[in-house]
């Protein structure tokens, strides 16, 4: 099976070139060759899903480029495996760097150095990618055009780094009973996450057992990283569960998908949860009391048995949709006054 898993890797590997070194023709190529005709790509809002290879590159990649004409496609993490239910996937992280020359969704261009972090994973069936499951940090974007129409962000928020061990890329050869062992740790982790706060407080979590006390959690943008078990509390954790406290109680709803490669663990499902916005309110936003599907594409690292990186991103723009927040229209309010009442966007003046 670890011979499976390399070959899975050898084959995204021309994608992901083409990919890094700008080269559209070449990036097509290895698209036709890679990708199932009939390929699933399930993308983060504002795109949807999209159905084949060439539509996902005319829809999503090629205005990546577009507005970003000198783009890179930089992995720090590129791992695989099979999951529970017999798939097989490849996960990738990463971060799109490049000039922002050129608007992008109406996000306004900078002229400088941008960066826009990547989770994608892919599902293999008979070397062809059957499903792709994406989210990109778009509101990153946003956030360095200084159009910010989210609510503040609890955590840090800065350029996202890659594994502190440095072989994200080079995590070979894979050890099956290892990588099963890693992903036992992270399954009986999250176990032990949603007994709070409906079984008692954050002890009945157990986190020092599972985490490591110099852990950093990565979080994406509008929520943040924080820094060790009280930085991921106060910054995520407990605004979290005090606006959506029903977490983990439709897990019979949802489907997930965790895999490891040795000492790396990730978890993909679209969705992959289900919670009730109530209570407090969550992202600085009133209570709904609102079902909302959650789209959570993570990566763990495990050192010396426990956590000490997690990478998530969360679709918050697909939370703000389903709550009837419309991020884009705000987008183009903040562009008619920064650049005049039809600059970056569709509307008229009124």
């Amino acid at each position: 099976m670890a011979d499976l898993h390399h070959h899975h890797k050898d084959l995204i590997a021309p994608f992901r070139a083409a990919f890094y070194e700008g080269d559209q023709s070449a990036l097509r190529a290895a698209m036709d060759t890679l990708f199932a005709p009939d390929c699933v790509f399930h993308m983060c809002h504002p795109f949807g899903d999209i159905i084949g290879p060439d539509a996902y590159f005319t829809q999503v990649i090629a205005p990546l480029f577009a507005a970003i004409p000198d783009c890179e496609r930089r992995d720090f993490i590129v791992m695989a495996g099979q999951t529970e239910h017999g798939g097989n996937w490849v996960g990738c992280g990463g971060n799109f760097m490049g000039v922002f020359a050129a608007p992008y969704l109406n996000i306004p261009p900078t002229g400088h150095m941008a960066h826009m972090r990547f989770h994608e994973f892919y599902q293999f069936e008979n070397d062809k990618i059957v499903e792709m499951q994406t989210i990109w940090d778009i509101p990153e974007l946003m956030m360095q055009a200084d159009a910010w129409p989210l609510a503040p962000s609890l955590g840090r928020e800065w350029c996202i780094p890659g594994p502190a061990s440095q072989d994200g890329l080079a995590i070979g050869p894979r050890d099956a009973a290892h990588s099963d062992a890693a992903c036992q740790h992270i399954v009986d982790m999250l176990e032990h996450m949603k007994r709070h706060p409906s079984q008692g407080g954050a002890e009945v979590m157990e986190m020092p057992r599972f985490w490591h006390d110099k852990m950093s959690w990565y979080g994406p943008a509008g929520i943040g990283t924080g820094r060790g078990i009280a930085g991921f509390r106060h910054w995520h954790q407990i605004p979290f569960l005090s606006g959506m406290p029903d977490r983990g109680a439709y897990v019979a709803d949802i489907t997930y998908h965790f895999f490891g490669d040795n000492d790396y663990v990730a978890v993909t499902g679209w969705p992959n949860m289900l919670q009730t916005h109530t209570h407090d309110g969550w992202l600085g936003l009133p209570p709904t009391n609102q079902k909302l599907e959650m789209r959570s594409l993570d990566f763990w690292r495990l050192e010396n048995g426990k956590i000490r990186e997690n990478w998530v991103t969360v679709d918050l723009l697909h939370v703000y949709d389903q709550l009837g927040i419309d991020i884009f229209r705000r987008l183009e309010e903040f562009n008619k006054a920064r650049f005049g009442m039809t600059a970056y966007s569709p509307l008229k003046a009124d």
